[in-house]
């Protein structure tokens, strides 16, 4: 075994050992439970960041505990197509790159780019997983646009088109105009703004028809508005019902301005009179609001705007199911047409000055929406769409989260579920893209359509004839739509059920709480809609769900490359320079200040680079940060800190390996343990106890806690610590059990650990497996998870042992005070001691002697020659060193201070407690009893501390 760990020596040769041999894959010759996991598939837009990482990492912690405790595990692995992002980097680069279009690259040509890419992407994506220590099947690796995984798609489409769930009509959606595409409310994003809002004034008349100068009267209603671009489609004015103010005006008319369009004044709850002027102008064709306004009242839906956002030349109008109307005039005054709409913004304004019908303008905060991924100002826009009903399936989704059947984890996120789920509304699945799913519907020439796999598939389901020619929709289905299919489609829904049968209902699934809309209630109603088990009864596609925190850098800030603040995982496995970092950062950057800004900021955040700390630092990182909070700030320096255990770890097992006899025979016999391994049994018992409990209950940051503090502090530090000075020369009987508890213990440990750390437990495992009764298991993968052993316990020897491990901080601590070697033999002495004290030093003196080097322990009964010694309290008792001559009354003086401090601060805490009613009222006599009695050793040790104090002066 090497001196030093160096994971780069072992983590890509374990990797290629465990997949080739096929360790990550399920076995069905067995009648094994069940576990499995579906991994959210990647987005095959770019690498892997640190979010990744540290979700990879708590779905394989599970994944091998589960397969250490003998299940039949499957973690279903796969990538995502994602069509809106993945369009988006490759429309930039090929903007970059060939200074082209979208439009003027061509789809047929785009579609090719974009399959190159892929396999590109997932090339690299699934370098990193590897390098991740993953043990996912490899052999079932999918992605969302696989013949495979389209044909669950399409046939999910179908399916819910025969059922009349899925429907094509004009609504009111949130329009990219830089896209093209329509988005969900989810990819918007809402910022506040200083605009302007501007009061117009609307000449009220008193006929809907033809008007003259008659009709025109000189009453006019002010209505305030921050869109004036969009009175071309104003179809009323409202006020609220019961404002005094206007209610003689309802159910008269006023003058669209500069176009003269008669429209109605209506009453409606949802004007503010305490708002602007009290009276609104409602332009349903480009307000959600509005458009509720126009539902409500029956009006028509007049649209302005092209897909560019500009102003059209004529207006489309609508009845409120999307049928053509033809209640106004068609035309836009001649200016405005085919113009920015903030340049008609402008000109509007300007002409409404001249005309006098600008009251006034004021500064107004307002909220913009701005697409997430484009950064354009969304548009709501009327126009023809697919979309899912989903009353029926998001009860059924609901429902399984209320009766138990779905849990989420933490339950604090079951509210946030419910609070969507109950005001979900049907769902918009079609998008303006060239790559994803194409919708299976075709068109004849009369508009009817014809659901279908392909062109062929639907002739021969609809008895087409040749003569009838078809069309296929353009527009492509939601990302979404896809991934909400994942769980079925990977597993082999509808076609190869034999994956299904098998591992359907899933585990559980590991996801960002920014996605429980987006992703989990979909697939969760999805799924529960075409799966039902023998009793025909819904089935969930998971049991559990559980919501980590969002990665955020180390000021709480998102990742994101226009931040400049991501991190490739493998950049802290395998570290990178400055130099190289700040070039990974800033490629394709299009704009230059911001090139500079991330530059600045990389050079701060990481002056000397990142160094290497190899895989298993990086996990356990991941998971010491995976508490139950919403969002988590990375810190780089943690990776140090568990570098540093790996270190430990290794070490420990050098130490083992150098002292122990591969031919050496068990002695199966307890009297040949010493107190101190019967002590580490029990406290590895109580650690693997607290382990797995933490494991059960998706805490792995107390996981991590727990395993940390047992083989940092409590085995390396303090139990090898304890046996290094004596393990190599000694061989007695009892020294066999030490060596024996430390083989036991270690290896134990390495199998703890595992799911954590795999590579260096594998690693270590290999090497001390000789010395182990394997049999046919080759990795330690397959080995059983250490289990808690519920009769294994000894209070006695813990008490026992709690006294000795003070016998031995005193003694070392005095050593190091004086600087005194091992190898000079010092007597120690016990003063005042109780029966117990007695009988425990009389039992496990010879020990002490050797794991102390002492000359003699010696009970006194009287204390003549008090000066000569240093007295250390002991449990009711005292320790007493003789004073060397190396040894510093300053320092002494410095620890009895501290001591006091310690000892000042536990009463003061007791105090409290005894002086607190509840307390005392509630609280057992038995503990109150306890209490005292500390209270009273506690103020007893005191003055004992403050006499040796003034002892030392």
């Amino acid at each position: 075994m090497k001196k030093y760990f160096n994971p780069i020596d072992i983590e890509e040769k374990l990797y290629d050992f465990w997949e080739k041999n096929g360790y990550f894959k399920p076995d069905f010759s067995c009648n094994k439970s069940n576990f499995c996991i579906i991994l959210p598939p990647p987005n095959i837009t770019g690498n892997l960041h640190i979010g990744h990482a540290f979700q990879y990492t708590i779905m394989d912690i599970l994944v091998r505990y589960h397969r250490m405790q003998g299940k039949n595990t499957l973690w279903q692995v796969g990538t995502d197509h994602a069509g809106i992002a993945t369009q988006i980097v490759l429309e930039k680069k090929i903007l970059l790159k060939e200074e082209k279009t979208l439009k003027e690259y061509g789809k047929e040509k785009f579609i090719k780019k974009a399959w190159e890419w892929k396999k590109k992407s997932i090339h690299k994506i699934t370098y990193q997983m590897r390098r991740l220590g993953i043990s996912v099947d490899w052999t079932r690796q999918k992605f969302t646009l696989d013949p495979e995984i389209s044909y669950a798609v399409k046939q999910a489409f179908i399916i819910l088109f025969n059922q009349k769930l899925i429907y094509k009509r004009k609504k009111l959606v949130n329009w990219d105009p830089i896209l093209k595409t329509v988005v969900s409310d989810l990819e918007v994003q809402n910022r506040n703004s200083i605009g302007k809002m501007w009061y117009i004034r609307y000449t009220v008349i008193n006929n809907n028809s033809d008007i003259d100068n008659d009709d025109i009267s000189n009453e006019y209603l002010t209505i305030a508005t921050t869109r004036p671009e969009t009175l071309f489609g104003d179809a009323a004015v409202a006020v609220h019902p019961e404002d005094k103010r206007y209610k003689k005006f309802i159910g008269r008319n006023v003058l669209v301005p500069l176009i003269n369009r008669v429209v109605p004044i209506i009453g409606d709850y949802y004007v503010q009179m305490d708002k602007g002027t009290g009276c609104v102008k409602v332009t349903p064709a480009h307000d959600f609001n509005d458009f509720a306004i126009g539902v409500r009242h029956n009006l028509p839906i007049i649209n302005i705007f092209t897909l560019d956002g500009d102003i059209s030349d004529t207006v489309q109008e609508y009845c409120l199911d999307g049928k053509p109307s033809n209640i106004y005039d068609k035309e836009i005054p001649l200016k405005y047409r085919k113009i920015n709409k903030f340049l008609a913004r402008k000109l509007i304004i300007n002409e409404l000055i001249e005309n006098n019908q600008l009251e006034k303008v004021e500064n107004y905060n307002l909220t913009i929406p701005y697409g997430d991924r484009s950064n354009a100002i969304i548009e709501p826009l009327l126009t023809n769409q697919w979309y899912l009903s989903v009353s029926s399936l998001s009860k059924k989704a609901l429902d399984s989260v209320k009766n138990g059947d779905i849990e989420f984890i933490p339950r604090s996120y079951e509210n946030i579920y419910f609070s969507w789920m109950s005001k979900i509304e049907d769902w918009c699945i079609s998008r303006q893209l060239w790559w994803g799913h194409q919708i299976p519907i075709w068109y004849d020439k009369k508009g009817n359509m014809y659901a279908g796999h392909c062109e062929r598939h639907v002739r021969k389901t609809y008895s087409l004839s040749k003569e009838v020619e078809l069309i296929q929709d353009d527009d492509v289905l939601d990302t979404w739509f896809s991934s909400g299919l994942w769980v079925l489609a990977s597993l082999g829904w509808p076609k190869d059920i034999s994956f299904l049968k098998k591992f359907y209902s899933t585990d559980v699934i590991v996801s960002g709480f920014d996605i429980i809309f987006f992703w989990i209630s979909r697939m969760i109603m999805l799924s529960m809609h075409f799966m039902t088990d023998k009793q025909k009864k819904l089935t969930v596609p998971f049991k559990k769900v559980y919501i980590t925190g969002l990665i955020c850098d180390e000021n709480g800030r998102k990742m994101s490359k226009s931040e400049g603040n991501v991190i490739d995982p493998i950049d802290m496995i395998d570290g990178i320079t400055l130099e190289s970092l700040i070039k990974k950062r800033t490629k394709d950057m299009l704009c230059s200040k911001l090139e500079i800004q991330i530059q600045k900021r990389t050079k701060i955040m990481f002056p000397n680079g990142i160094n290497a700390t190899g895989t298993d630092a990086l996990r356990f990182t991941c998971a010491a940060l995976a508490s139950p909070t919403r969002y988590i700030n990375w810190n780089v320096n943690r990776l140090f800190g568990y570098r540093n255990f790996c270190n430990k770890l290794w070490n420990a097992s050098r130490f083992l390996l150098l002292n122990i006899d591969i031919a050496m025979k068990f002695h199966d016999d307890k009297k040949v343990l010493s107190i101190a391994d019967k002590w580490i049994l029990l406290k590895f018992n109580t650690t693997v106890k607290e382990y797995r409990y933490a494991l059960d209950t998706y805490r792995f940051d107390l996981a991590s806690s727990v395993l940390y503090e047992f083989v940092w502090n409590i085995f390396c530090d303090f139990y090898i610590e304890l046996v290094k000075p004596f393990i190599v020369s000694c061989s007695d009987l009892e020294l066999v059990g030490t060596k024996h508890t430390l083989l036991y213990v270690l290896e134990s440990i390495l199998r703890l650990a595992h799911p954590i750390i795999p590579f260096i437990t594998e690693e270590i495992w290999q090497k001390i497996r000789i010395f182990l009764n394997t049999k046919d298991v080759n990795t330690i993968m397959l080995c059983s998870f250490p289990k808690y052993k519920k009769n294994f316990n000894d209070n006695n020897v813990l008490k026992d042992m709690k006294r000795i491990r003070s016998i031995i901080e005193i003694v070392r601590q005095y050593r190091n005070n004086i600087k005194l070697t091992y190898k000079t033999l010092i007597p120690i002495y016990f003063y005042n001691t109780s029966l117990k004290i007695n009988m425990l030093i009389e039992s496990h003196k010879e020990y002490l002697k050797k794991v102390l080097y002492l000359k003699d322990i010696t009970i006194l009964f009287d204390n003549k020659n008090r000066s000569s010694y240093l007295s250390y309290s002991f449990f009711g008792s005292e320790i007493l060193i003789p004073i060397l001559g190396n040894f510093s009354k300053n320092m002494e003086f410095e620890r009895i201070s501290k001591e006091i401090l310690k000892t000042t601060l536990k009463i003061k805490k007791i105090k409290n407690q005894l002086f607190n009613k509840n307390f005392l009222k509630n609280a057992p006599q038995e503990i109150i009893k306890n209490v005292k009695k500390q209270f009273k050793d506690l103020n007893m040790n005191l003055e004992k501390l403050l006499l040796k104090k003034d002892q030392l002066l």
